[in-house]
């Protein structure tokens, strides 16, 4: 089952770790730069400030964003399965949230300039 994972590749944080899962990725998931394709908009009915503030995943029609996404990614990647079952658990999901919230937030807060 394919995913389409939708991103901010004028990030250069978030280019750099999506590039690197990427090199270990197959075909079953596709990767959507969210501020130069406007198919992201679209498939999520989001707007642009909701793509640039969370990562999002779509999944079977459905959209998964922030550490939920990375839940979706890791699991498809043999590489980084190990972490999909480390952080599916509950206390390592909460700090896993907490954590990828604060770090979204200045992300976010970094690349407002590109909502103009």
């Amino acid at each position: 089952m394919q995913i389409r994972v939708l991103y901010n590749k004028s990030c250069r944080i978030c280019r750099k770790e999506i590039d690197h899962y990427k090199k270990y990725s197959d075909k079953k998931i596709s990767w959507i730069d969210i501020l130069n394709d406007k198919e992201a908009k679209m498939l999520t009915s989001k707007t642009k400030i909701e793509l640039l503030r969370r990562m999002h995943v779509i999944k079977n029609g459905e959209i998964v964003e922030g550490a939920k996404a990375f839940l979706e990614i890791w699991k498809r990647i043999p590489r980084y399965r190990f972490l999909y079952y480390i952080f599916k658990i509950k206390f390592f999901y909460f700090i896993l949230f907490i954590f990828y919230e604060i770090a979204a937030i200045f992300l976010f807060w970094k690349n407002k300039h590109l909502l103009k």
